[in-house]
């Protein structure tokens, strides 16, 4: 039953922005307008409040982050090496890689928040804040390297570095945890402001995670989108635990860890994909399985691990 008051709010409101697009109450254009203010206005504000307004000064955990960092270092290769011993077409490799370990964050968020409540969340947002711009480093260098476009490569590297630098997320985790060295607290009406966006984030964010979730059948492709959601929402669990036993992570930080390893595979990979000339459908199609395949992944850590 707790599983359950965990995940199913988190889910039925994906159901519902899915719902919402299938009888055309939503459109594209809505769900990229709100998109965009999730990412760049109401998440960060989330995750400032969230860390900036905490009385405690958040840390560093190194050993949950040398954990993450192995554990999605360990799938990069092991996803490489999938796509060389099948002889996966170069088309598709940048897109099936990425999908195997990119995470959503807005679904993550959610999980932590419901199941583990504010503290944990301060924790979750300062890991997500380092281990986004890795991920990033990983997921375009191999679209870069498997790209069949002809933009020349010094362009492609300064959109990677531009993207990582300017990542409102990891600004917002970098200012957060900047004003939490101050020591005082935000004033009143500053405070009652960021509440207040802080409140429409996830709602929205879970509602457009839904309406933008594509899948199309294509005999040809389906059978590497499930592989990748597999090695995303199976195999990175299972290595992550691993980690986490070597590194002795503390209690609190395993349970964050390992919802961490759960989660879907992330809407971005299908829009770097078309940016960089990789297999989008393929993308599309993994994030439709491993969005399926979460409910039951994050079930699982949550009745075993957490709850």
């Amino acid at each position: 039953m707790i599983v359950a008051e965990s995940i199913i709010p988190i889910f039925a409101l994906v159901g519902l922005g899915a719902l919402l697009r299938r009888f055309g109450v939503t459109d594209p254009h809505f769900l990229k307008t709100s998109d965009r203010l999730v990412y760049y206005l109401f998440f960060p504000a989330l995750l400032f409040y969230k860390i900036g307004g905490s009385s405690r000064v958040p840390e560093f955990d190194l050993p949950l982050l040398s954990a993450v960092f192995a554990s999605i270092s360990v799938v990069f290769v092991a996803s490489l090496v999938f796509v060389k011993v099948f002889r996966m077409h170069a088309f598709h490799v940048g897109a099936f890689s990425q999908c195997c370990y990119r995470f959503n964050t807005y679904v993550g968020m959610a999980v932590v928040l419901m199941a583990m409540g504010d503290s944990a969340v301060r924790d979750f947002s300062v890991m997500i804040g380092v281990a986004i711009p890795f991920i990033n480093l990983l997921a375009v260098s191999t679209l870069i390297w498997f790209a069949e476009t002809a933009a020349p490569l010094k362009n492609r590297l300064w959109l990677v570095l531009q993207a990582t630098v300017s990542n409102p997320l990891i600004l917002a985790c970098v200012a957060g945890m900047l004003f939490s060295l101050l020591g005082i607290p935000f004033p009143g009406f500053v405070d009652k402001t960021l509440y207040l966006l802080s409140m429409v984030t996830l709602p929205m964010a879970l509602i457009a995670v839904g309406g933008s979730l594509r899948f199309q059948v294509q005999d040809k492709g389906i059978h590497w989108a499930l592989w990748a959601a597999a090695f995303k929402n199976v195999w990175l669990p299972i290595v992550g635990f691993g980690f986490l036993r070597i590194f002795h992570v503390s209690e609190m930080a395993f349970q964050i860890g390992m919802l961490f390893f759960a989660l879907p595979t992330s809407g971005a990979a299908y829009i770097l994909s078309a940016q960089l000339g990789s297999d989008a459908n393929l993308a599309a199609q993994t994030i439709f399985f491993s969005t399926l395949a979460s409910i039951f992944s994050l079930s699982a850590v949550l009745w075993f691990f957490v709850l």
